[in-house]
């Protein structure tokens, strides 16, 4: 059976899992985001939920559901964990790492959005495309040359040349407003 996808408003988050839910999906594998702030059209977080119906029947195979919502740049997103407990560790991460705003969290704890992955005061969302890998701009690449760097032969030389990864280019920093001249 093929991998069904449904995409809902962030306000019909929790109504479209729990209608999932009842339908008999009722394992939640797992939930991350994508960064998609860059998009023209629909700039903003793009979360992504992957539920399971985990009795497969003698006619189909085991059903799987990709749930999608858009959370707009300083937009919050209802908790699944009412309905998932396993949603809070999954939660926990995207919040941490995308900076997605979750409200209703609980893990039971009562300990709320607490660092999951990342040391205790660090600053930034690393998984967003603003993040800047600052030891990767103050370091040298680690290997012996940069990629990119070698000898140049009639093949290599109208090449672009490649950047380390995590080292901000030219064009990383403040953007200009549109309408101004940059």
């Amino acid at each position: 059976m093929p991998l069904e996808q449904r995409t809902v408003q962030p306000g019909e988050w929790v109504e479209a899992a729990t209608g999932a839910k009842g339908e008999g999906l009722t394992f939640f594998d797992w939930l991350s985001a994508v960064d998609e702030t860059d998009r023209e059209d629909s700039p903003g977080l793009e979360v992504v939920c992957h539920l399971l119906d985990p009795r497969p029947t003698p006619e189909r195979d085991q059903r799987e559901l990709l749930l999608r919502t858009r959370v707009p740049e300083g937009g919050v997103l209802p908790s699944l964990t009412g309905l998932f407990g396993g949603a809070a560790w999954h939660e926990r991460e995207t919040h941490e790492m995308f900076g997605l705003e979750v409200s209703g969290f609980d893990d039971g704890t009562g300990l709320g959005m607490r660092p999951l992955l990342l040391p205790e005061g660090f600053e930034g969302h690393p998984l967003r495309k603003s993040f800047v890998l600052a030891s990767r701009a103050t370091k040298p690449w680690p290997g012996g040359k940069d990629p990119g760097e070698g000898r140049e032969t009639k093949r290599t030389s109208k090449r672009r040349r490649m950047t380390a990864p995590g080292v901000p280019g030219p064009e990383w920093g403040p953007r200009p407003a549109k309408g101004e001249d940059g």
